[in-house]
C-alpha cells in the first residue's frame, strides 16, 4: 500500500467512525464557549489547528477569557497536553519504518489526540507498514477538518443553543474514550486498570484530592501491572 492509498483509507475510516460524531458535538460546544468568552471564530479555528485537544482548548479559552497571565495559561495547557505523550510513544513505533525520517512523523505526532489515537491504534496493525503514516494522516486530517467546521457552527449558533446542552456536549469525548478503551481491552492488566480507575477516580473526587486524574492513572496502572506480574510469577 502506498502512502497516498493509506491516506485515502484513513479518510474513509474517519468518515464512518463514531468519533467523527463525538468530535462534531465536542467542537460545537468549544465554538460556543469561544463565542461566550469574546474570541473570534478565526481564533477558535486557529486554536483547534494548533492545540488539537478538546480539554486543552477548554483550558485555553476559559483561562485567557478570565484574564489569566499568558505564562500561566501556557503552563496549564502544556501540563494538560502531557497526557498525550504516552499515546505518542505507543503509536509512533507502529508507524515508523527503518527508512522513515523524523519529519515524516511530525504530522502524525501532532494529530494524536484521544479520538485519533484510539482509531489509529485499532486500524494501523491491519495496514501494511508502508501505508500506516498515510493512514494516520488521513484520519487526523479528516478529524481536524470536522473539528474546525464544527467549531464555526458552534460559534455562530452560540446564542441559540441551550447552555446545558452545550455543557453536556463536552462530556462526549471522555465517555466515548472510556467506551472505546473498554472495547479494546484485551489483556487482564488492561481490564484491571480500567476497573480500578473507575473505583478510585470517584473516591479521590469526593475527598477533594488534588490532581485526582493523575493519581487515578498512577494507582490504577501500577496496581494492574503489579497484579499482572504476580499472576505471571504464579503460573
Amino acid at each position: 500500500m502506498s502512502s497516498a492509498a493509506g491516506f485515502v483509507a484513513g479518510v474513509k475510516a474517519a468518515r464512518t467512525s463514531v468519533f467523527t460524531y463525538v468530535i462534531i458535538g465536542t467542537y460545537i460546544s468549544i465554538g460556543a464557549l469561544g463565542h461566550d468568552y469574546g474570541f473570534s471564530a478565526l481564533w477558535v479555528a486557529l486554536s483547534t489547528l494548533l492545540v488539537w485537544a478538546g480539554p486543552a482548548q477548554v483550558i485555553l479559552i476559559t483561562l485567557l477569557g478570565s484574564g489569566a497571565a499568558p505564562l500561566e495559561v501556557a503552563l496549564a495547557v502544556g501540563l494538560s497536553a502531557m497526557r498525550l505523550l504516552p499515546m505518542v510513544v505507543a503509536l509512533l513505533p507502529l508507524l515508523k519504518r527503518p527508512d522513515s525520517r523524523v519529519r515524516s512523523l511530525l504530522l502524525p505526532a501532532h494529530f494524536i489526540a484521544a479520538s485519533m489515537w484510539m482509531e489509529a491504534l485499532r486500524l494501523a496493525p491491519r495496514v501494511p507498514r508502508e501505508g500506516r503514516i498515510g493512514l494516520v494522516n488521513g484520519i487526523g486530517t479528516c478529524f481536524i477538518s470536522v473539528a474546525v467546521l464544527s467549531g464555526f457552527a458552534g460559534f455562530y449558533l452560540a446564542e441559540r443553543l441551550p447552555v446545558l446542552f452545550v455543557a453536556a456536549l463536552l462530556f462526549l469525548t471522555p465517555i466515548s474514550f472510556l467506551v472505546s478503551a473498554i472495547r479494546n481491552a484485551r489483556l487482564l492488566a488492561d481490564r484491571l486498570a480500567l476497573a480500578i480507575g473507575l473505583v478510585v477516580a470517584p473516591m479521590l473526587t469526593i475527598y477533594g484530592i488534588n490532581l485526582d486524574l493523575l493519581w487515578t492513572g498512577l494507582i490504577g496502572g501500577s496496581a494492574a501491572y503489579a497484579i499482572h506480574r504476580l499472576r505471571e510469577a504464579m503460573q
